[in-house]
């Protein structure tokens, strides 16, 4: 990137979160990424700049070793003139929603220079065909055992069902969500599709399409804006029925909608030969007693039918959702177990704060940190060296807990002669496709306390309104066909 050359009407605003704001190249296949702040609250340029590459560090040693490099693409920071930035901060303001501007964009000097995943990574090529790229953040895929936890509704129902009850009464969102992590997670196809069509009929934050890298369907921060899967289905229908014309009527939506579904299921499921350094971690033993939830829809739907049948195919080892599962299971002692630890760190720290970077918790993020990560024992010797290793495994669950999949597809032609293990076919069609993984910032350290609050409020709004929450078992006017219906292959 050539930054005395940058023409701010060259880029345009992609999308923000609570902590960096990002745009994209109207032309090339990358994005830069800003860090925000509040008014008064923000960095030097050097201090934004070593905040940037801890990023950076982190992602490219610790996240890509769980992972494998084919899915986290780790960028570099690059330096940008201010005659770029401030218009360009200019630029994007209007399009910023109303609820994100709170925070202003950094102009400071450093921002993050990554590919933009909305487009195939592994195919470039073929960027004049027509893409669509769906991102996913599936949530917590498990049900903690820890023997810490001190109310069992923790072990039955999962942190992302229970977190609803509590969004709607605040109203960030007006109804409850069928989807449920476990259900994706659970490798058995039927639960996966009807997971993902909760996702699409209430995406909230946690589902965005995008068409050729532009988002034509997801939450936009506006609570009354109602996405339309019709319209979705319209854009979706050329990908799937290139050349049938029959597929209209009521049907077609549902129609489109499930070979998407389809399609994604099977890309979730596919395994990569590329395992990065995960293998050299002791397997965190996946729990079979309990891989569902009581709060989850479908299983509802299942245990009403079957009561002692819950079918759970497990996820390929390889595959883009166990990788992250079994990053997500590093927290093993769950936020209770975690949180006496953090003060007995607070503590320590108090009475010898120069042993603050001795203990790595502000980094460096490299192979010395990453090799700290694989002690699984859970048998406390009451030292502050086993507190800061449950602590760092902590955040690095907690940011895999958070992360999204990317996945975009283009269609394929009967003349291309790809390898046939990066297509994706369905009965109609076939895709090529290229599966990242984004959002993967280390957990501050500091955050800790506040998510020690936060789990105990959701659980006791959970518990305080369990009794008047709705039954959750379909109505028989509702389309179960997803769910109960034998998937075809």
């Amino acid at each position: 990137m050539e930054a005395d050359r940058m023409d701010e009407n060259e880029w345009s605003y992609h999308g923000e979160g609570n902590k960096s704001l990002v745009v994209c190249h109207t032309q090339r296949c990358v994005v830069l990424r800003f860090l925000k702040f509040l008014p008064n609250r923000s960095k030097t340029a050097e201090e934004v700049y070593q905040h940037l590459q801890k990023i950076l560090d982190f992602g490219k040693h610790v996240m890509k070793q769980f992972l494998g490099e084919n899915y986290v693409h780790h960028g570099e920071v690059v330096k940008l003139p201010l005659d770029f930035l401030k218009p360009l901060c200019l630029r994007v303001q209007s399009e910023r929603p109303e609820s994100r501007c709170e925070k202003e964009m950094d102009v400071s000097g450093y921002a993050m220079c990554l590919p933009n995943l909305t487009r195939l990574q592994t195919f470039p090529f073929i960027e004049h065909r027509p893409i669509f790229c769906i991102e996913i953040k599936p949530k917590c895929g498990f049900i903690p055992t820890s023997p810490h936890i001190t109310k069992e509704i923790k072990k039955k129902v999962c942190r992302f069902c229970m977190h609803q009850h509590l969004k709607v009464a605040k109203g960030k969102w007006k109804r409850i969500s069928k989807y449920c992590p476990l259900d994706l997670f659970s490798g058995n196809k039927r639960r996966m599709h009807f997971a993902l069509m909760s996702l699409l009929q209430e995406s909230q934050n946690n589902l965005k399409v995008f068409k050729n890298g532009e988002l034509i369907y997801g939450c936009r921060d506006d609570q009354e804006h109602q996405s339309d899967l019709n319209e979705l289905a319209h854009h979706l229908k050329p990908f799937f029925f290139p050349t049938n014309g029959l597929v209209n009527g009521p049907q077609s939506t549902m129609n489109i909608l499930k070979e998407l579904i389809q399609v994604l299921t099977n890309t979730l499921l596919t395994t990569s030969a590329d395992s990065g350094r995960s293998e050299s971690f002791k397997s965190v033993p996946i729990p079979q007693s309990r891989n569902y939830c009581e709060s989850g829809h479908v299983c509802t739907e299942l245990l009403r039918i079957n009561k002692h049948k819950i079918e759970t195919a497990g996820l390929p080892k390889g595959s883009i959702l166990y990788k992250t599962l079994q990053a997500q299971m590093l927290d093993m002692l769950d936020i209770e177990g975690l949180y006496p630890l953090y003060k007995r760190v607070e503590k320590y720290l108090e009475e010898c704060p120069e042993e603050r970077s001795t203990l790595l918790l502000d980094g460096p993020y490299d192979e010395t940190f990453f090799e700290k990560l694989k002690d699984l024992s859970t048998d406390d010797n009451g030292s502050v060296e086993y507190a800061v290793t449950k602590i760092q495994q902590y955040r690095v669950a907690m940011t895999a807990k958070d992360c999204s999949i990317m996945i975009a597809l283009s269609p394929t032609m009967q003349e291309d002669c790809y390898d046939q293990r990066s297509v994706i076919k369905t009965a109609r069609s076939s895709f090529k496709y290229s599966v990242s993984i984004l959002d993967l910032d280390l957990k501050p350290y500091e955050s800790i306390p506040h998510q020690y609050k936060r789990d105990s409020k959701i659980v006791s709004h959970y518990l305080n309104h369990e009794e008047a929450a709705p039954s959750p078992i379909f109505k028989e006017t509702e389309d179960c066909t997803l769910l109960l219906h034998k998937v075809t292959h």
